[in-house]
């Protein structure tokens, strides 16, 4: 059974860091499609981080300078590295992935109906 669950949010000042993690059951991770998304109230959910199964990065201008997806194949797991968040980063984040077997996933999709797992979200909250 596939699974994904998400920790490490929480509340910060303007300008602290937190990091995300994503533990990933039943798949390996390191050769799939991965994303970051978030959802702030009353706003749609958006990508802001992306990795393919050859370790390619993508990022929104919003967190581009100040996020850094990455993962540790032997664990399973994918991180979210966010540095200098701001009220604007306050929102649901959620691990996302594209699992239809074992081959290696090449696309980088910002499209939230490309990845077919999600994880249940965890609260970050940056005040100013």
């Amino acid at each position: 059974q596939v699974q994904l669950v998400e920790s490490g949010g929480g509340s910060v000042q303007a300008g602290g860091s937190l990091r995300l993690s994503c533990v990933a059951s039943g798949f390996t991770s390191s050769s799939t499609c991965m994303a970051w998304f978030r959802q702030a109230p009353g706003r749609e959910r958006e990508g802001v981080a992306f990795v393919n199964g050859y370790a390619t990065t993508w990022y929104s201008e919003s967190v581009k300078g100040r996020f850094t997806i990455s993962r540790d194949s032997p664990k399973n797991t994918l991180y979210l590295q966010m540095n200098s968040l701001n009220p604007e980063d306050t929102a649901t984040y959620y691990c996302a992935a594209r699992w239809h077997g074992p081959s290696r996933c090449l696309e980088i999709s910002r499209t939230q109906s490309f990845y077919n797992y999600w994880g249940q979200g965890t609260q970050v909250t940056a005040s100013s």
